[in-house]
This record gives structure tokens, sequence and C-alpha cells, in this order.
């Protein structure tokens, strides 16, 4: 019925110019004292034959209403089967289309191939920075005073930055980037809680971590890069207290004592950039962890959930799927 209206408005014009020439007819015929009868037969007769045109028309107009609002839902993809032209300026829509369509080809590939050149890039740059941080690492290792201590700690988090840049181009990738196999948790976990020991030990932090059984089926790597994440976050905000890892069924959980995130924030804190109320408080918040994080648990399959309040700590936790879905 709404189609209906819609066609019919689009012929209100041609119905209103009909009314004022069979008025200007029933004028005439009643001036000259003629039978106005007869205006009203052809009136009639006209309605009937126009009656019967619509009716056609909006069954043509139906037809393509269906497909052009089809090509609008798959507007994704690309679009070869536009309905025929009737008119001459519905060609000329085709040809913009067409030449449209095939700019668009031309930016997406031209998008792709500096994407490629940028990720390139800067994986080569991330490699070859390493080599610089590990002998500094190295150096400082040979080191056994405060100032090398905490040189290392800032040398780490450097390490870490370098790292989340390649990260971060590899989860904008909408491409699938998975090798899904059978992952002792447990290796993981504690692959990244000894590279977080210097600074747990400098700063005086208690870490529980009692262990697990369990193994799952993901991606070692994204599952790595989001427990270092929440280790991370967790050292970042806790000046003092503890930091408890733990794993209950599926689900990995990273939780701190430290400053809590405020209520008002717990909606946004996947944002990317987004820092909140901990961004004024420390300024060493970049809004992208969390944000990491969240793309990387959905590239794995895995539901994470935030529990905190301000002054008492955060709880982050990961829950793994059964199986992992690799396209």
């Amino acid at each position: 019925m709404k189609l209906f209206g819609i066609f019919i408005r689009r012929y209100i014009p041609a119905a209103v110019l009909f009314l004022v020439f069979a008025a200007v007819f029933a004028a005439v015929f009643s001036l000259y004292d003629l039978h106005a009868e007869a205006v009203l037969y052809a009136s009639l007769l006209c309605a009937s034959v126009g009656a019967v045109f619509i009716v056609a028309k909006f069954i043509g107009f139906r037809r393509r209403y269906i497909i052009r609002r089809r090509l609008i839902d798959e507007v994704g993809m690309i679009v070869l089967d536009l309905p025929e032209p009737k008119t001459p300026e519905e060609e000329q829509y085709c040809e913009v289309i067409a030449m449209l369509r095939e700019r668009c080809g031309e930016l997406q590939g031209k998008y792709e191939t500096d994407r490629t050149k940028m990720l390139d890039y800067f994986t080569t740059w991330v490699h070859q920075i390493k080599i610089p941080i590990s002998v500094m690492q190295i150096t400082l290792e040979q080191e056994s005073s405060e100032e090398s201590a905490q040189l290392g700690a800032e040398l780490m988090r450097i390490s870490q930055y370098v790292e989340m840049v390649l990260y971060y181009f590899r989860l904008e990738d909408e491409g699938s980037d998975l090798v899904a196999r059978r992952v002792n948790v447990d290796d993981v976990i504690r692959q990244n809680v000894r590279k977080y020991a210097p600074v747990f030990i400098r700063r005086r932090l208690r870490l529980q971590y009692d262990g697990t059984q369990l193994s799952a089926v993901t991606d070692e790597k994204w599952l790595g890069f989001i427990i270092e994440q929440l280790l991370s976050n967790a050292l970042k905000y806790t000046d003092k207290g503890s930091i408890y890892v733990s794993v209950e069924g599926m689900c990995i959980s990273v939780q701190d004592t430290g400053i809590g995130i405020a209520a008002q924030d717990l909606p946004r804190i996947f944002e990317r950039g987004y820092t909140g109320l901990n961004g004024r408080v420390n300024d060493k918040s970049t809004g992208l962890g969390l944000y990491l994080v969240k793309k990387a648990c959905r590239r794995i399959g895995a539901a994470i959930d935030v529990q905190s309040e301000v002054g008492k700590g955060t709880r982050v936790s990961v829950t793994l799927p059964e199986k992992i879905e690799v396209e």
C-alpha cells in the first residue's frame, strides 16, 4: 500500500491536469447549451483507459522498485544487474553509476596497494627497531643499579608500543589472520608473566597465578597479545597491591587493585582513542590497549567483559570459544 501511494504521487500533476481539461470542456459545453452528459461520458471512458494504464505502469514500477531496493541492500557488491533504462534520463543515470563504479574500483585498488606498502614499511621498521632495542636491553641487564632497572622498564614499554603498531595494522585488516591449533593456555600466560616479572619486582607488586591445565583451540599469537595487553593495563594503573590471574573453565581473568574505571567510562572503554578519567589521571594512557584487545577477541571469537569500581580495581575476563571459526 505504501508503494502504491509513492507511485500515485508521481501522477498527481497529470490527474489534476485531466480534471482541469474536463472542467474546461464542461464549461464550454455549458456555454453553448450542449449536453454535459457527453463530457461526463467521455471523462469516464478516459478515466477507465487511464486506470488500465496506471495498473500496467504500477506493475512495471513495482518490479523495478524491487530491483532497485535489492541493489541498495547489496550496495557493497558490484552492481552489474541494473534494471533496463526506459528513458533518456535513466540511461544517463546508468552511465553515471557505471562511471562511479569504475572510479570506485580504481580507488579501492589504490587503497589496497597503498595499505600493503604501508604495512610492509611498518613491518620492516618494527623488525629493524627491535635490533637496537635488544642491544640496549642486553646492555642494561649487565648493570644492577636502580637507574638501569628503571631504564629497562621504560625500554620494555617502548618495545611493547613498537609491537602495538604492527598489531594495530593487522587488526585493522579485515582479512583472516588466524592459525588455529590446540594451545596450552598455561604456557601462554606464563610466557607473558615472565616478560613482566622485572616490572613486578621493581614496583613491589604481588602477582598471584596458580596455573591451569586448560588447553584450547585458538590462535596462540592473538591470545598472547590479549594477555600481554591485560597485564600491561593492570600494571599501568596499579601502584600498590596485587594482580591476580585466574582461569575458570574457558574464562581467563586478570584482576588488579588499581585505580579502577569510572562507571560513566565503562560503556566507552573499547572505543579507539578513548581514555576517560584514567587518561586525565595517567598521561601514559593511549586509549588503544582495550580497543585492540576487543578487536583481537573478536578475531579469535572470544567474549570480553570488564567489571570495575573506582578506587578498588578492575577485573577483565576473556572467555574463549569452545571452537574457533576460521574463514
